[in-house]
């Protein structure tokens, strides 16, 4: 699958905020590091990059606006050019601009990556493709964390997170790996 400049790789919540020692146990280790790799990328192809940012109305929270938890990770600092998107609920759309913004640059394809993958990656990512856009959630480029299911069971981060990929794949979006990913962005920088 190639990669045409009308894709935006979507960066959701990379936040210092998300790296809370205190927040329960999370999978994808390397979530972050093939995040990079596929910012990176985009980056040297010049394709469309759209950082999402959750700033919570929240007085408690750490995504409260002027909070260090609210700042981007220094991995993920946009730079010029590149889109900021504020939100204040789960999904990336609601109230956000982001489609017309996406519109208006005739991007038709999203590429996913970040936190958390059954919160706002899966509501955008939803969103995303109930709007027609071409919707893709690399894998290993997301994670979550453990939380306790309503019967009061512990469910790994592991396994809310396939469940919420399981939920998106083949109706709302492709599921794919970074290698997967980066082999059609060299693929277009190639063509």
């Amino acid at each position: 699958m190639s990669h045409a400049i009308d894709e935006a790789l979507v960066l959701i919540d990379l936040q210092r905020a998300m790296s809370d020692p205190a927040l329960p146990p999370r999978n994808n280790p390397q979530a972050e590091a093939n995040a990079a790799k596929l910012l990176a990328a985009w980056r040297r192809r010049g394709g469309p990059i759209v950082h999402v940012r959750h700033l919570s109305l929240d007085p408690a929270s750490g995504f409260r606006p002027g909070q260090h938890g609210a700042e981007f990770q220094p991995a993920f600092l946009p730079m010029d050019g590149e889109h900021v998107v504020d939100k204040h609920v789960t999904d990336a759309f609601a109230g956000s601009g982001l489609e017309r913004y996406l519109h208006l640059r005739s991007i038709t394809g999203l590429v996913f990556v970040g936190v958390a993958t059954n919160y706002s990656v899966e509501a955008t990512a939803r969103s995303a493709a109930c709007l027609g856009f071409r919707t893709t959630v690399v894998s290993d480029a997301c994670f979550t964390f453990a939380r306790h299911d309503l019967a009061g069971a512990l469910q790994s981060a592991e396994d809310i997170h396939l469940a919420s990929l399981s939920n998106l794949n083949g109706e709302y979006a492709a599921i794919r790996a970074t290698d997967s990913v980066l082999s059609g962005v060299a693929e277009a920088v190639s063509a």
